[in-house]
């Protein structure tokens, strides 16, 4: 395991390994209540400015991302409306929950952070939240999920084979939306987009082994969520600094940014997992435990000894072999959640959220930007950070 010294000196690399739970006994820990995510600093912006920016880029993305799905043989359009919540299963319109589209804002975002007007980023951002999207299909089918956004998953409705093939159509859609502009810079946004898009797939693949494993070590798991979160998400900071003639050296500076920025997202999303109120998530209460994920605060609490760890170990070995934990009442889940709590791995979890959200930041400082948009990427830290959902 690394020392906290040398993490320190790594952090601002993507293959930076995080200091063991007990490294940091002074990092705060939860209080208990289900829902409660990570504590930061005062925003640099309110969040009627982050909404803003997310609006913004979900109305530029929008018209394109339609255009785009439209292209799709039927049913094929049919069934990605309905997975971007356009349209109801009996194909009637609706306003559904598309997601927060952090990632186009984040497009138009790179874009001004090179000089470059916002919708110089806007093939970039589609591209992006196409790749995105494709991965929660197929997401959605491997986990066996029903629920994603408050409603039925694309396989449960449609069935497993249009997951697939819809997942797959988007995935080349993305590709030809960049390839379309015809331009240097579009080859060069494809080529970060194709590498990121392998990682994602690397990082699901390292997901669903690590289910099968009794035991998975903490750089592990941040490697599989680096390449599952961290980096789509750099890829969408960057993607529209490219497309406005970013030099390689800003490119990588801000991809540096997202990088980090989606492990912190990821371990926001790993405490939602075992404690969001399913109200909020839309998903089952206690829903990472039931699919057996090693997510970082499981993996944190099995790597910091102690008689809490101890237990949860004899306890996730002994039904490793079993098919389902749906078998569980609601009462085992929570014994097992509160294990993982006393032996440290909720609190050692909200601080690497942290820490990644402040090494996020300090990348911005490597790139010569309007004050404006740099307060405005780090105010979206800010809400990815301590988002509720």
């Amino acid at each position: 395991m690394t020392s906290p010294s040398q993490a320190a000196a790594s952090q601002a690399a993507p293959s930076q390994v995080a200091e063991p739970p007990g490294g940091h006994p002074s990092a705060p820990g939860g209080t208990g209540i289900r829902g409660e995510t990570v504590n930061t600093a005062q925003p640099a912006l309110g969040t009627a400015d982050v909404v803003a920016l997310l609006t913004r880029g979900r109305t530029l993305a929008t018209p394109v991302l339609r255009a785009a799905v439209n292209r799709l043989a039927p049913p094929m359009d049919t069934v990605a409306a309905y997975h971007f919540g356009w349209i109801d299963a009996s194909g009637r319109p609706a306003d559904g929950d598309g997601g927060k589209a952090v990632r186009p804002a984040l497009a138009l975002l790179s874009a001004e952070a090179v000089g470059a007007p916002p919708e110089t980023g806007i093939p970039g951002a589609v591209a992006v939240e196409l790749v995105h999207n494709f991965s929660l299909l197929h997401d959605d089918l491997m986990d066996g999920d029903e629920q994603r956004r408050h409603r039925d998953t694309v396989w449960k409705v449609h069935g497993p084979a249009q997951a697939i093939l819809v997942g797959d159509a988007l995935f080349a859609l993305a590709n030809e939306i960049l390839l379309e502009l015809g331009t240097a810079e579009a080859a060069r946004a494809t080529r970060r987009l194709t590498t990121a898009t392998r990682k994602l797939i690397d990082g699901q693949a390292q997901d669903i082994s690590y289910e099968h494993r009794e035991r998975v070590t903490v750089e592990e798991c941040l490697l599989m969520e680096g390449n599952k979160t961290g980096a789509l998400l750099a890829c969408a900071v960057s993607i529209g600094a490219v497309l406005g003639g970013a030099d390689d050296r800003t490119a990588d500076a801000l991809e540096t940014y997202g990088y980090h920025l989606g492990l912190a997202f990821q371990a926001v999303d790993d405490l939602l997992g075992i404690w969001g109120d399913p109200e909020a998530t839309g998903k089952q209460t206690w829903s990472d435990l039931r699919q057996r994920k090693k997510s970082l605060p499981v993996v944190a609490a099995l790597d910091a000894g102690g008689p809490a760890s101890a237990r949860l170990a004899e306890i996730l070995a002994a039904d490793a072999k079993e098919a389902e934990g749906d078998d569980f009442d609601e009462t085992e889940f929570a014994a097992r959640a509160a294990l993982i709590e006393e032996a440290g791995g909720r609190a050692w979890t909200s601080a690497e959220a942290r820490r990644r959200h402040t090494t996020a930041v300090g990348a911005l400082d490597e790139v010569a930007m309007e004050p404006r948009v740099r307060e405005q990427l780090i105010a979206l830290a800010d809400f990815v950070v301590v988002r509720q959902k």
